[in-house]
């Protein structure tokens, strides 16, 4: 008698191997074998075709289409402080951190500047509140996305929350980013996708997915000169929103692909 099956294995994961085999006799009794040699293994990051997969789901999820004007990043006063006194007033670079899908490309390897351009409803403006700090920058977003930058989907995840979120990277053509991104990422058309969008005009049109929070990688330094700082308020009550190194929900069936986590 031979024992068959599959099983899904997480990305990014070691694993211990040893098989046992077990041969039905004639009398109805059972030949055990010895346990094999112990193999150790570790599986790699999402392949592009699981990327692929996560980004239709992504798709599903994305909304309609709203307008925005500006990039921010929400941080402490003590972290612009330090941007200025110790980093030349540029934002640097950090690695991604471990939040969100355990096999995406990124965690761990892809450097960037986070931002968000998601708006409220009501007013077509960034929310008025933050839990990552109390001070904002904004820049113009047409000094990130125009036709001199790339656009890739990295992510799709939640929080054990009804909301998810998309991950994007932009990454100026021919950066080291760039170069990153095209080996590990599918790219998205700058004018067509569902969940960042640039048309060109007199008056370039700037668009985000409404139904899902986008975080945005840029993987260049940005200047404090280049933007603007503003004083935002209610950091306390907004804690419990924030993704540093928050681990996806793998329950979930609307961000889940076949593959694991």
């Amino acid at each position: 008698m031979a024992v068959r099956g599959h099983w899904f294995l997480s990305p990014r994961t070691e694993y211990c191997v040893a098989v046992q085999t077990a041969i039905r006799q004639p009398d109805g009794d059972y030949q055990v074998s010895e346990w094999s040699q112990v193999v150790e293994f570790c599986t790699g990051d999402y392949a592009m075709e699981h990327l692929q997969q996560l980004l239709d789901k992504a798709q599903a999820a994305a909304g309609r289409m709203l307008r925005f004007s500006v990039f921010y990043r929400n941080q402490s006063p003590e972290y612009f402080h330090y941007v200025r006194s110790e980093c030349g007033g540029a934002m640097l670079l950090s690695f991604k951190d471990n939040s969100g899908s355990h096999g995406s490309p990124i965690n761990g390897k892809l450097r960037g500047v986070f931002l968000s351009c998601n708006t409220e409803f009501d007013t077509g403006l960034p929310p008025k509140d933050s839990p990552y700090g109390s001070l904002r920058f904004q820049i113009s977003a047409d000094r990130l996305l125009n036709p001199s930058t790339n656009l890739y989907f990295a992510d799709f995840y939640c929080m054990y929350t009804a909301y998810h979120y998309v991950v994007l990277v932009l990454a100026p053509a021919g950066s080291e980013g760039d170069s990153f991104c095209q080996s590990h990422l599918p790219r998205l058309d700058l004018s067509t996708n569902p969940f960042l969008t640039y048309t060109p005009g007199d008056v370039p049109v700037f668009c985000h997915a409404s139904d899902v929070i986008l975080e945005v990688l840029y993987t260049e330094p940005l200047l404090l000169e280049h933007g603007i700082l503003a004083q935002i308020s209610g950091r306390h009550q907004l804690m419990s929103l924030s993704t540093a190194n928050a681990k996806k929900d793998p329950s979930c069936k609307v961000c889940n692909i076949s593959v694991g986590r």
